[in-house]
């Protein structure tokens, strides 16, 4: 079926910006959405502009009023605050950070509201997924949490379970942390062990806490795992889970550094599997929440290869017109990519990847 998709874009998203040579690079950001216009599907998409920084309200929502005001100090200052994990090398000071960080968080609630309201059966923010980020500090490239703060603006406003469901190669705890005593909001974190990476959290014994038991669920990966386990644990503990919670509102979290040439993790996926994956939630989201669906961004490092592609895929699997995985990329986007990169762009949407389940 068709889908309404709302996504909110505006080039200033592109400033969430820690430097030269930091993983989280706003190319790749750039780079999805020109793929998405080259293969038409923006032209199935409404991209709204009616955005802006979100105000401290909101990002109070999760973050303490010293936050707030430490993030908007040290954007002015330069100055590190490393109480607020702020200057580190995963999170360095930049001119703007709030500014930049706070439009993301505009962003991913604007598309929050477009489906709370009924005027788009999905919302994607492309640019958000940040789910390290602690009430009171930065982590993990993260500043403010966008997920974490759009859940608690949809709770804000009555809906009474919320499920959200994380797929980036790293254990989605600013989330957890964030709902870990709220038994309105399931999250589900399918990564990458803590023992092997970033940040060392994530456990099958982590389940929630004591006003809220079992509102928590991960689900830890050995590295190594490729396509299959990756699917096989997914297709075993989150259909069952999200049906058994009946959430109202699906959030979601599409990290794509699980695949096997990202630079900074240890899982062995493909874009092919990546697409499954993001295919699995759009039809989970239909099946159990009447559609109301929200995808968020998230990590990837391999800014040519991998984050373009599936995240197109995303957008395009949103609007209910998947893009055939052979599908060669149009050349002025290769183009593009040599220009701002310097790099060979992939000819095809897919690895060539077997089919997965």
């Amino acid at each position: 079926m068709s889908c309404t998709v709302a996504v909110p874009w505006d080039l200033r998203l592109l400033g969430y910006d820690f430097g030269p040579g930091h993983p989280l690079a706003p190319v790749r950001v750039e780079l999805t959405m020109a793929l998405a216009a080259a293969l038409g599907v923006d032209d199935r998409l409404s991209l709204l502009d009616d955005f802006d920084v979100a105000d401290d309200p909101t990002l109070q929502l999760v973050h303490d009023p010293d936050y707030v005001a430490a993030v908007r100090s040290a954007g002015q200052t330069l100055r590190p605050d490393p109480a607020h994990g702020l200057g580190t090398p995963d999170d360095p000071v930049f001119a703007g950070m709030h500014e930049a960080s706070a439009l993301v968080v505009g962003a991913t609630v604007r598309a929050a509201q477009a489906v709370h309201a009924g005027t788009h059966h999905h919302g994607v923010s492309i640019a958000g997924g940040l789910h390290h980020a602690m009430p009171s500090r930065a982590s993990g490239f993260c500043v403010y949490d966008d997920p974490a703060i759009a859940i608690a603006w949809l709770l804000a406003q009555g809906v009474e379970r919320i499920a959200y469901v994380d797929i980036d190669v790293h254990h989605g705890d600013g989330v957890q942390a964030i709902f870990w005593d709220d038994p309105r909001v399931l999250t589900i974190s399918v990564h990458e062990s803590g023992r092997t990476l970033f940040p060392g959290s994530g456990w099958t014994e982590d389940t929630g806490g004591p006003k809220a038991p079992g509102s928590a669920i991960n689900v830890p990966l050995a590295a190594g795992t490729n396509d299959a386990g990756w699917h096989s644990a997914f297709d075993a503990v989150v259909p069952a889970a999200l049906r058994a919670f009946a959430p109202q509102f699906l959030v979601s979290q599409h990290g794509c550094d699980t695949h096997a040439l990202d630079p900074l993790a240890n899982l062995l996926l493909t874009v092919d599997g990546q697409r499954r994956a993001h295919d699995k939630l759009h039809d989970l989201g239909h099946e159990i929440c009447e559609g109301r669906w929200l995808a968020c961004g998230g990590g990837g490092y391999e800014l040519v290869r991998v984050v373009p592609r599936t995240w197109t895929h995303l957008l395009a699997i949103a609007t209910g017109h998947p893009i055939d995985p052979q599908t060669l990329t149009p050349q002025p986007w290769r183009e593009l990519v040599k220009s701002r990169t310097g790099q060979t762009a992939p000819t095809r949407m897919t690895d060539r990847a077997p089919a997965v389940g």
